[in-house]
């Protein structure tokens, strides 16, 4: 099977960049853009030079349980810069949700609690809310992540976007929010860009 299908029929459509889209990244973006692949996975990755971004992360049914993510993602750890990649919440209806949730968590990954991400899919025209999760081997802060991730939106997910759906992906400012909210003992500090609370 061609490895865009394995990514196709495990992904929903909704998550999915066309097989145009990523054919052209993987060409007109080949120094930041990867695929890593054989038979029993496929991974699709930036390598940016601060950071990694999964962008797609396969592991076939029949190899699941033998370590290739580990492997994969202990991989991307060596370089020793932070991986940020996208995860859907928690939907106690699909077991998979969980399932990935924990592997990353299991893996040394972070719920970035401050930064919001919501994005429209120009293949289903629905709007998804994604969750951000991150490893980080100098604890960067969820700002950095935020800035990172920006980059990674306008760089990477709506890279030619007119051309290649008809349409643009909203600005990366609708997109994502960060959200600098402090928690300093019991109570809660807000950020300076929050109004004050009569």
């Amino acid at each position: 099977m061609h490895w865009y299908e394995k990514l196709n029929k495990y992904f929903p459509d909704e998550e999915m960049k066309s097989k145009e889209h990523i054919e052209l990244l993987l060409k007109e973006k080949e120094e930041i853009y990867k695929k890593s692949e054989d038979k029993y996975h496929v991974m699709m990755y930036v390598e940016a030079a601060d950071f990694s971004f999964i962008d797609y992360l396969f592991v076939s049914k029949e190899a699941r349980g033998k370590g290739i993510g580990k492997k994969l993602l202990d991989k991307l750890k060596a370089r020793n810069k932070p991986i940020i990649l996208e995860v859907e919440p928690v939907d106690y209806e699909d077991t998979d949700t969980e399932k990935r949730q924990r592997f990353y968590r299991r893996e040394g990954f972070k719920h970035a609690q401050s930064i919001g991400y919501t994005r429209r899919s120009l293949a289903t025209g629905e709007v998804n809310e994604m969750e951000i999760l991150y490893w980080s081997p100098e604890d960067d802060s969820e700002e950095s992540i935020y800035k990172k991730m920006c980059h990674t939106y306008e760089t990477i997910h709506t890279y030619k976007d007119i051309e290649l759906y008809g349409k643009p992906y909203e600005a990366v400012e609708q997109a994502l929010k960060y959200n600098n909210v402090k928690k300093e003992g019991k109570g809660k500090e807000t950020g300076t860009d929050k109004e004050p609370v009569s």
